[in-house]
């Protein structure tokens, strides 16, 4: 490993944008490579962000000898399929959330992460942010007592349009591997994995999922109720309980700044904790301090809670009749 930790970003698409400036406030850390399956998107985003080297196929950065580790941000269904070729590639991974498709896939790429012993890590930057770092220092040293249940909504209206990536099934689109990731990730957190999962929703006329109601149960009577949908904006908000109080966990609460402790009998406590930069910087630094110190996995999301989360979301899909499927093409 060089001094300098060196980034491929694979998938120019909205998110990897986002992500992008963050990396100004990552120590030893440089984006030195993009891939796209166009060459000219490669070409423009490299432009766009002072990158050195665009390549024009997915299957050229893994044998880019200059990238330490890959942050993948292509559509859900293509995940598995690259990121297990990255990993016999010996290439680190930071993989976008949802982590892949389907539970299978992402048992796969586990399974294959642990066999050749290369990191890899979900890019749940929720679980990175200073806000909620501080939630859960508050629940690990009993503020709240023990937590009991947790509710967690996200959503946002979208104009449907079948040729968008949010709306297409083979692309694994819908509400569930968007945005549900997040709600049900928060709760897995907090509570674990759950003993049944139920939910309820709609689909569009592609088959992806438009809006789903989960219920997580715990056969020790502890409980999530969670929302996500793509057909309605939902404030973004979180709430965790517990039985000597509760903390509010203020909107948008994937990426809060402010959360507030309601503790009983006593005044609420307001903490604000903001983030650096947009808040990708949190889970970028995780994963430069984890190849430093030759860690395969994140012990803040380690690949057993993607292992969970993923088999939630499919328990789900497969209630509201949606079929995920992973794209061995990439």
């Amino acid at each position: 490993m060089t001094t300098e930790i060196r980034w491929g970003v694979v998938g120019p698409g909205r998110i990897a944008e986002s992500v992008l400036p963050d990396f100004a406030h990552v120590p030893d850390a440089r984006v030195v490579a993009v891939a796209s399956r166009s060459q000219d998107r490669a070409d423009a985003f490299a432009a766009r962000h002072g990158i050195d080297r665009a390549h024009g196929s997915y299957a050229a950065i893994l044998s880019d000898p200059d990238v330490d580790v890959l942050y993948v941000a292509t559509p859900h269904a293509q995940h598995a399929a690259f990121a297990a070729a990255a990993l016999r590639a010996g290439k680190a991974l930071l993989v976008e959330k949802s982590f892949t498709a389907t539970p299978a896939g992402a048992r796969g790429v586990v399974a294959l992460a642990r066999e050749t012993g290369v990191f890899a890590m979900e890019a749940m930057w929720t679980r990175f942010q200073p806000a909620v770092v501080a939630l859960r220092e508050l629940v690990a040293d009993g503020a709240i007592g023990e937590v009991r249940s947790v509710q967690a909504d996200l959503g946002v209206a979208r104009e449907y349009d079948p040729a968008d990536r949010l709306f297409a099934l083979e692309l694994g689109g819908g509400a569930l591997l968007d945005l549900g990731v997040y709600v049900v990730s928060f709760a897995q957190m907090l509570l674990g994995t759950p003993d049944t999962v139920t939910a309820t929703g709609s689909r569009y006329e592609t088959g992806a999922d438009a809006e789903a109601g989960l219920l997580l149960g715990y056969d020790d009577g502890r409980s999530a109720t969670l929302l996500t949908s793509l057909r309605q904006a939902l404030p973004g908000q979180a709430r965790v309980f517990g039985t000597t109080g509760w903390i509010d966990v203020l909107p948008r609460f994937h990426h809060p700044a402010t959360i507030v402790l309601h503790r009983a009998g006593a005044e609420p406590e307001t903490i604000t904790r903001p983030p650096a930069g947009a808040g990708y910087s949190h889970e970028l630094i995780e994963v430069v301090e984890c190849l430093r110190a030759g860690r395969t996995e994140s012990a803040v999301m380690p690949l057993a809670d993607t292992l969970a989360v993923q088999d939630v979301l499919g328990r789900a899909a497969d209630q509201l009749g949606v079929q995920h499927a992973e794209d061995p093409d990439f």
